[in-house]
């Protein structure tokens, strides 16, 4: 599904330029569960976000289902994420004035669903992460681990192609953190795609296949 190739991602700051990203050759297969690992400053975050289309590399070439990237305009890159992603963030990014559902609908009434389609649709993803009784909740009214699920409920409602995961349980106590694994365990079994970033080796666990970097090279797993 996702093919990297030499990819390079560097970063200016006057006259100098830092390296992050070293000529990173990766590979993923539809259906699989990454772990992105390693330590602090290795790259991980950021090789994830060359992979999502969140952010241009210096070089190098990412094939998504075939597709070239670096022929697609920033509005195809745009609409591609749209509609062929899902992303959860470690800081859930939630909208703070939009109820659960309205979070979660937001995206599809983006992609042109109309407001019916749309909510039914998210209420069924956040029913499917246990907060089916949440719905009208803002944000503020969640505690940490339930506003992680609406984020999760928000990335899965369109069934994405991928779902890209940035540290999702950094800000989670233990407990909350076994449920988001759960949830992404069972994703996983219905055949989800997933790509993860993560720091502890527990939750690693849950992935099929773990990817280590080193100061910006894959040091270990398959690619």
């Amino acid at each position: 599904m996702i093919e990297v190739k030499n990819l390079v991602k560097s970063f200016k700051d006057g006259p100098i330029e830092t390296r992050v990203l070293k000529g990173i050759d990766f590979t993923a297969n539809t259906g699989e569960f990454i772990a992105i690992m390693g330590r602090s400053g290795a790259g991980k975050s950021t090789l994830l976000y060359q992979i999502s289309l969140l952010d241009e590399p210096t070089s190098g070439e990412i094939r998504i289902n075939g597709k070239d990237t670096r022929v697609m305009s920033e509005r195809d890159k745009m609409l591609f994420r749209l509609a062929e992603f899902g992303y959860v963030f470690q800081d859930y990014a939630l909208l703070p004035e939009l109820t659960a559902l309205e979070n979660v609908a937001l995206p599809l009434y983006m992609q042109g669903a109309s407001r019916a389609a749309a909510d039914a649709k998210a209420t069924v993803a956040l029913e499917r992460v246990g907060l089916g009784k949440r719905l009208d909740n803002l944000p503020s009214q969640l505690s940490g681990g339930e506003q992680q699920r609406v984020s999760i409920s928000r990335a899965i409602a369109h069934t994405p192609d991928v779902l890209f995961a940035d540290e999702p349980t950094a800000n989670l106590d233990k407990e909350s953190s076994a449920t988001v694994m759960g949830i992404f365990k069972e994703l996983h079994k219905g055949g989800q795609t997933i790509i993860m970033v993560t720091h502890e080796e527990e939750f690693s666990r849950f992935a099929e296949r773990i990817v280590r970097l080193d100061d910006g090279k894959i040091v270990s797993g398959p690619r």
